[in-house]
């Protein structure tokens, strides 16, 4: 078979089980595109010893029969998660030279299931950003180029690294995180499909944490399906994480019947918002009549406080980000600066966290801790948290009334050039955000999926979101409109 880093999870697991293919194959193809990919920055930490040696377990377990859905596929690990041995920076100079003597419950679960590691991915520093432009890697590349036009464009944030590599097949899967759209934003700019699942889904043991109230795992992938069988491989319940939710985890890809005849979908009108490029609005469109045509009703709903999500979330998400970005000063791991004589701790906390944290990561740290400052911390912090309870309850309100899932745009435009929104204006990236926080802000399931081209060329992803722990019945929504929009297209190679 040619080109075996092209082909997703369930395409390569059925081939697998077949015999047709084994995984030190898989493996090798992917560790290939992985060395000739070096333009698109995607991975950062190599880990090709330990992917032979786990692709040559993983055939002795299908030769033995013993072989759960992951098993034998080659994967990527977004940088943010702790993998024993293996450099976790979470994109910052601060951690360089950690290496975890712990492996987190997520890529734990993973190795369990028979995945194989092929390294680390580009993202975010912390995790903070929307373009992978904060990362002490550099910045990661979008596999996508607009028609006519060699600008590099970014693959989105945080999770840039890990869209670009499942973009361009250098890996038939990853994991990402998801704390204001993470994991969506990014497969929206890739052509790729990211799921957010409920909060206390995927544990967040071993996950560096950026706001814990918020951070959630999840898969990265080329299909619904896939993404299916990826989340069912992570999911579950942990008693290392106090919110991990103690639930038995569905069977997501037996529950993808892509049969949405009688489910109510809601569109909120408060997400059409003034200046929507026209090309977002039509495919929002088309997204409706896909659905309609598909045997689902269509209901307008509103979810009145959806305009204080972008200001509540960066309240609170700052604020726990300085909270637990407190824990790294120099004194127990990661990076130390050289100290003058007559230097003492407080100079050493100063000098460290100055060269260990780039300037976005500073400027969230000092707006959290200047909203959790005595004098602000109810005009800010507690406001912040009331309005949070009030998006909350908007979806609770439109789930009571018997909508299903809810659709709106992932992202308020396509894939925009790196360096074209600069520090100068830090709230212009933030915007990038608008229809995914609200998500992370009520703890709901969200997906993204491609179902369009914009007019030069590019990817253009379509969001559900569905009701709480009900992410199988998400998916098999989302399956059926995968199904109808039918986005096959791929970015032509010139990396």
């Amino acid at each position: 078979m040619a080109d075996l880093n092209k082909l997703g999870l369930a395409d390569a697991r059925d081939a697998l089980r077949k015999g047709d293919v084994s995984s030190v194959e898989l493996t090798n193809a992917c560790l290939s595109a992985i060395e000739g990919a070096g333009a698109l920055n995607a991975f950062v930490h190599h880990t090709a010893d330990l992917a032979a040696d786990q692709a040559k377990a993983a055939d002795a377990r299908i030769k033995a029969g013993d072989a759960p859905a992951m098993c034998g596929l080659p994967i990527g690990i977004k940088d943010l998660f702790c993998t024993k041995g293996v450099p976790s920076q979470a994109g910052s100079r601060i951690l360089q030279g950690f290496l975890p003597e712990y492996e987190s419950t997520v890529s734990q679960n993973l190795f369990d299931a028979g995945a194989v590691m092929l390294g680390k991915l580009n993202m975010d520093e912390f995790a903070m950003g929307s373009s992978n432009e904060t990362s002490v890697y550099g910045n990661a590349v979008n596999p996508w180029r607009r028609a006519g036009d060699d600008a590099q464009l970014t693959p989105g944030g945080s999770s840039g690294g890990s869209a670009a590599a499942v973009a361009a097949d250098l890996c038939l899967a990853a994991t990402g995180t998801d704390t204001g759209g993470s994991i969506r934003q990014p497969a929206a700019f890739t052509g790729t499909v990211g799921i957010k699942p409920t909060y206390g889904r995927c544990s967040r043991w071993g996950v560096v944490a950026f706001a814990s109230s918020l951070d959630q795992a999840g898969p990265m992938t080329k299909t619904v399906r896939d993404a299916a069988i990826m989340l069912g491989a992570m999911a579950g319940y942990d008693a290392k994480d106090s919110t991990s939710a103690d639930l038995a985890v569905p069977d997501f890809e037996a529950a993808l019947t892509g049969d949405i005849r009688g489910k109510k979908i809601g569109i909120p009108r408060e997400y059409r918002m003034d200046g929507m490029p026209e090309e977002i609005e039509k495919l929002w469109q088309d997204g409706i009549a896909m659905m309609r045509d598909a045997g689902a009703e269509i209901v307008d709903i509103s979810l009145p406080h959806t305009k204080y999500a972008l200001p509540a979330y960066y309240v609170i998400a700052p604020a726990e980000a300085s909270s637990n970005l407190a824990r790294y000063d120099g004194v127990r791991y990661g990076h130390r600066a050289t100290l003058d004589q007559g230097d003492g701790i407080t100079e050493m906390y100063e000098k460290t966290r100055a060269e260990g944290f780039g300037p976005e990561v500073q400027r969230r740290v000092m707006v959290g801790t200047y909203v959790l400052s005595a004098g602000f911390y109810d005009a800010y912090y507690n406001r912040a948290r009331k309005v949070r309870t009030l998006i909350k309850k908007d979806f609770e309100d439109a789930f009571a009334a018997g909508v299903d899932s809810i659709l709106t745009p992932a992202t308020p435009s396509a894939a925009f050039g790196l360096g074209e929104m600069t520090d100068a204006d830090p709230v212009a990236m933030y915007l990038n955000d608008v229809f995914t926080v609200t998500v992370n802000l009520a703890g709901l399931p969200g997906i993204a999926l491609p179902t369009g081209t914009s007019t030069t060329g590019l990817p253009l992803g379509l969001q559900l979101i569905g009701r709480p722990w009900e992410e199988a019945d998400l998916l098999s929504t989302a399956y059926a409109l995968e199904k109808a929009a039918g986005f096959v297209a791929k970015p032509d190679k010139w990396w």
